[in-house]
């Protein structure tokens, strides 16, 4: 379904459409990374947070999936841009996370969701931290998953995976897309939790015939690298905080989630071996083995200070 949110249509999967009793549960927001939309998230990771009791909200970001397309914004110039930022003159992004962690503030107004258990992965985790950051009272905890400050001076992506990120898929096509898509994600996968080739050609596909919009890509791309002021801000964070990583990520290093979770009052860091840049559903069992305790603490914190 969709609905307004800061000013434009998002689309929202929330369980509670289905099932009404769920309007009474705690609620945790899943926010996800770059380019990618909601059916992005595993469903096994999806549906343990259901069986814990949770009602579980998740969106398609802006300029992705099937919520409003920024195209008005123009193509970005990402060349002039990075250039720009490598040369420590900035740049004005199309938007800023600001923006979506607006749009994602927006959405749980339009539910009528007073308070959420926020998890962001990747640049989805950079935004929870916006929200965090700009609405402490709407945050009962914060999950960042294989995500970063945003400081200066952290490590970057191996040198292979930053290569394929410069390229571009050879046609527009489904089986060129599918094709480049595959092999960006067999780079930043999981060592220990290798996804079979033919299976992760058919989420990409999916993904594909539901919404394709690379620019829109590229938007939230400059989005990320300008938000670099957001490290100084991480200290203001009072929700409890869960920083999970895995530790052969080779997008993001481990050193990114160190950085984070030292940052962050209180936060801890829980790293998983042998886990990349993606979430494996043999990689689910091990997430949810930290998250869901991480919740309840959150949850009967808030009871007994009510």
């Amino acid at each position: 379904m969709k609905v307004q949110a800061n000013g434009i249509q998002i689309e929202v999967e929330d369980s509670a459409s289905a099932e009404a009793s769920h309007q009474q549960r705690p609620v945790v927001l899943l926010i996800m990374g770059l380019g990618l939309q909601l059916v992005a998230w595993p469903e096994a990771f999806v549906q343990g947070l259901l069986d814990a009791g949770y009602r579980v909200v998740r969106f398609d970001n802006r300029d992705i999936g099937l919520s409003t397309a920024m195209d008005h914004l123009g193509k970005p110039k990402v060349a002039w841009s990075m250039i720009r930022f490598h040369m420590g003159l900035g740049f004005r992004p199309p938007y800023g996370l600001v923006d979506m962690a607006a749009d994602a503030l927006g959405v749980l107004d339009a539910l009528g969701i007073a308070r959420v258990h926020l998890v962001g992965v990747s640049m989805g985790g950079m935004v929870a931290q916006r929200v965090a950051i700009a609405a402490p009272q709407r945050v009962l905890s914060l999950t960042s998953i294989m995500s970063s400050s945003g400081a200066k001076g952290l490590p970057g992506p191996r040198h292979d995976v930053l290569k394929l990120m410069m390229k571009r898929p050879k046609g527009s096509n489904e089986e060129a897309v599918v094709q480049h898509t595959l092999r960006l994600f067999q780079a930043v996968g999981s060592p220990a939790f290798p996804i079979p080739a033919e299976e992760a050609a058919q989420r990409i596909r999916q993904a594909f015939r539901r919404s394709y919009r690379p620019v829109g890509t590229l938007r939230q791309m400059l989005a990320v690298v300008a938000d670099g002021e957001r490290a100084a801000l991480l200290a203001r964070i009072t929700s409890p905080t869960l920083v999970l990583h895995g530790r052969a990520d080779p997008l993001v290093p481990f050193a990114c989630a160190e950085d984070t979770a030292r940052r962050i009052p209180g936060a801890t860091l829980f790293g998983i071996e042998g886990m990349g840049h993606d979430l494996p559903a043999q990689a689910v069992q091990h997430l949810l083995a930290a998250l869901q305790p991480h919740l309840l603490a959150a949850q009967l914190r808030t009871a007994t200070s009510v």
